[in-house]
């Protein structure tokens, strides 16, 4: 689904070239093991309940716009541009941990876990145990980095032939819809708040 985290790879793509999809993708996954160990270890019913869907939202919302303010900050500052050279290690740990923290603020990302992802791991541990589990984090992350990778290919090979005035504008718009699911994410755990409150 069109999201943070697909917003946050075209951004990197357009920057560094196809190189972010795997970055990204590799944060994203590294994220999603330790998630999956914690499901295991049963933090499921916790991640589900609307008081941490409020925090994750609230928190996560923070972050989206936080990153979405800095996007169109760096484009009036005049501090970006497209590098056509291979990042280097520190700007690769950066788009790691960025990614991590993008889809870390997504709580839709930690719902779907509690909720979706923990019944399929749990059919894959009864089917074959924690052969099973392995089994369905890998064909999970293989999708997350075929899917990534391709969308950071595309951008990131036809980067050359955007002009800067057009690539700042991408930026700008980029970072608005950053802010904008940022925005909903806030919104939507003030609704649980108030349910809460009125609970």
């Amino acid at each position: 689904m069109p999201g943070s985290l697909l917003t946050y790879t075209i951004e990197k793509s357009m920057k560094i070239g196809p190189k972010a999809g795997f970055l990204v993708s590799v944060g994203h996954s590294l994220l999603e093991l330790l998630l999956v160990i914690l499901l295991f270890l049963g933090l499921g019913k916790y991640l589900e309940t609307p008081l941490a869907q409020m925090i994750i939202g609230i928190l996560g919302g923070a972050v989206l716009i936080f990153f979405g303010v800095s996007m169109i900050k760096d484009v009036v500052q005049g501090k970006i541009n497209i590098e056509m050279k291979e990042s280097t290690t520190s700007k690769s740990g950066g788009i790691i941990l960025g990614s991590a923290l993008i889809s870390a603020s997504n709580p839709y990302f930690a719902v779907w876990w509690a909720a979706v992802g923990l019944g399929l791991m749990m059919n894959a541990y009864n089917l074959l145990g924690l052969a099973g589990v392995v089994l369905f984090y890998t064909g999970h992350i293989l999708a997350d980095f075929t899917w990534y990778m391709s969308v950071s290919f595309v951008i990131g090979k036809t980067r050359r032939f955007i002009n800067m005035k057009v690539y700042r504008v991408i930026i700008i718009i980029l970072g608005a819809v950053l802010i904008g699911f940022g925005a909903g994410f806030l919104v939507a755990s003030g609704k649980t708040a108030l349910g809460l409150m009125g609970a």
